[in-house]
């Protein structure tokens, strides 16, 4: 088992066996982000992906799931995926869940039988970097994708049956546009109907382009009472319109674009770098998350102290 560079996976991926296929990022622009800027992003060849499974078989007893890395490992082919996800399922047959990075314009790229396909040799969910709903927010920090883009590319995992695990950032639009990135975020979270939402809170390397703008006060840094204030306002705009139809194990949210969107979408803004721990699934948790930041909002002693804070 061989990896170039340093590894980065989500949170939920923390005992997983990582699979680099492939290295680097393919997009590797957003400002806020140093996480490859060291890497020049290109294919692992088949065959070495190939051997390191083998030796991953040798080397562990039992894996229960596997996650490929590196940054967007979507931009793949599916020609190159599925040999790689048949050879997981040969090799692998106790791991439950396949786990992938991807940018938007990756799923964008790929039809509906490109996508089923791919769940049908196993892939079992997507994590998508979306970090903000505001569309200006979006251009400032180099993303490369449309709010549009973003809720489009959840949808259609979600409406063929792959999951999606999106995550957004606190504090990614300063204190210019902090407003205008907690309505949109939260809109957008109640629009694109994903199964898992993730809120981190913006924690910046002296590698990332974005550190310059700070430095310079182009960039002004929310405080920790500031990115509580934006995320009670981002939870009061994720106003996810339970529909009064139930089907199956889905409800509708919509009944004029007849959109299904899971029963709950599991809610968690319990990363390291976050002021507040917030766990819950919405709609039904989100009085209670509000109460929490509410809480906050009075009484700053419980937020997390800085030297607590770490990417």
């Amino acid at each position: 088992m061989r990896y170039e560079g340093d590894i980065y996976r989500p949170p939920s991926e923390a005992y997983s066996y990582l699979l680099q296929v492939t290295i680097g990022c393919s997009h590797n622009k957003c400002t806020f982000c140093s996480m490859f800027k060291a890497k020049q992003f290109r294919v692992r060849k088949i065959e070495e992906v190939m051997e390191d499974l083998e030796a991953a078989r040798r080397y562990y007893s039992k894996v229960g799931r596997i996650f490929l890395c590196d940054g967007d490992a979507l931009c793949l082919k599916n020609d190159k995926l599925i040999p790689i996800l048949d050879k997981i399922a040969e090799l692998f047959p106790e791991c439950q869940r396949v786990g992938i990075y991807a940018r938007s314009n990756d799923v964008l790229r790929k039809t509906d039988e490109e996508l089923k396909e791919l769940v049908d040799h196993g892939l079992g969910i997507v994590y998508i970097g979306a970090e903000s709903g505001s569309d200006r927010v979006l251009k400032l920090i180099n993303k490369g994708v449309t709010r549009e883009e973003i809720k489009e590319s959840v949808r259609r995992c979600e409406e063929i049956g792959l999951p999606t695990s999106v995550t957004f950032i606190s504090g990614m639009g300063g204190k210019e546009l902090w407003k205008e990135h907690a309505v949109e975020t939260g809109t957008l979270i109640a629009e694109m109907g994903a199964s898992y939402v993730g809120l981190l809170t913006l924690m910046v390397s002296p590698d990332a382009p974005i550190y310059d703008e700070i430095q310079s006060g182009k960039f002004e840094v929310l405080s920790g009472e500031e990115v509580v204030a934006e995320t009670h306002l981002l939870l009061e705009c994720t106003n996810i319109d339970v529909a009064k139809a139930s089907y199956g194990e889905y409800l509708v949210s919509n009944l004029d674009d007849a959109v299904m969107f899971p029963r709950t979408c599991v809610f968690r803004s319990n990363h390291a770098s976050n002021y507040v721990s917030l766990r819950g699934d919405l709609p039904k948790d989100r009085e209670y998350m509000l109460g929490l930041l509410e809480r906050a909002m009075e009484n700053i002693g419980l937020l997390k102290d800085e030297r607590f804070r770490m990417l």
